[in-house]
């Protein structure tokens, strides 16, 4: 698919693919990521096939909750509810979600839950900046409960050092499962359940190393293509002669549950 393209004219690819949503269709072919064995929209699915009322945290374009709705029809909830904080994606969600009755709620990813205490039985996210346990506790009904993919710590570090160069101990370790379980557990929660895995990445262009660095903008603060040209062109060049650049992502599943009264 690449083959004797130039570096200028994939890089010029890359940085021209729109970013808004998390559909990652455009990598086909081009960038390849080992999934999770526990399948979480399909889980999600079945989880929202029991609920009456729920809640998707930072749901970006509403592509996972939207497949997740299609899998619980036609024994989807009452009411359905996202939030998202950058406005494209705002956008794309709504007119996404709004044919399967959902709301979604413009709301920043560090502020409150914008929603009355206890007012879901069921909280998903999928990839969420960080997790307000203290917020999720308290939208949660007693007896609820909060089932979410969270990215785990050092993921796709492979590719951030290779820009960044080696990042402090305290960075490596950011998004500790087990960590992230103690302060569940602190806001009153129970976890039921907590899987772990690390999933084989390989970019096979530069294009795509361009798209995902834009795409995710947290993985190289403040990337541009021509901020990194340099080290663009080296990694171009390396994949050229060696093959795929080969990363891992790491990704866990909370299943976690608000007592009973």
């Amino acid at each position: 698919m690449t083959a004797h393209r130039s570096f200028e004219d994939l890089v010029a690819e890359g940085a021209a693919v729109p970013t808004e949503g998390w559909d990652f269709s455009w990598f086909e072919g081009r960038a390849t990521e080992a999934r999770p064995s526990w399948g979480y929209a399909r889980s999600a699915g079945e989880r929202l096939a029991g609920a009456e009322a729920v809640l998707d945290i930072q749901t970006g374009g509403g592509e996972v909750l939207d497949f997740a709705l299609s899998r619980a029809e036609p024994a989807r909830p009452v009411l359905v509810a996202a939030t998202e904080g950058w406005p494209p994606n705002v956008a794309k969600a709504t007119a996404l979600l709004r044919p399967r009755g959902a709301v979604v709620v413009a709301a920043p990813d560090d502020a409150p839950l914008p929603f009355a205490d206890e007012a879901f039985d069921l909280v998903l996210s999928r990839h969420p900046v960080r997790p307000y346990w203290d917020e999720i506790a308290r939208v949660l009904r007693p007896g609820g409960t909060y089932f979410a993919q969270h990215v785990g710590p050092g993921s796709v570090f492979e590719l951030v050092e290779y820009f960044l160069g080696p990042q402090p101990e305290e960075v490596r370790r950011a998004r500790d499962p087990e960590r992230e379980r103690a302060d569940a557990e602190a806001a009153g929660l129970e976890v039921a359940s907590l899987r772990a895995e690390r999933l084989r990445m390989e970019f096979h262009d530069i294009a795509a190393v361009v798209h995902f660095l834009r795409k995710v903008v947290w993985m190289v603060p403040g990337f541009t293509a021509e901020a990194y040209e340099p080290q663009l062109r080296a990694l171009h060049q390396r994949i050229e002669k060696e093959g795929p650049f080969v990363a891992h992502s790491a990704r866990h599943l909370f299943d976690v549950r608000k007592p009973a009264r």
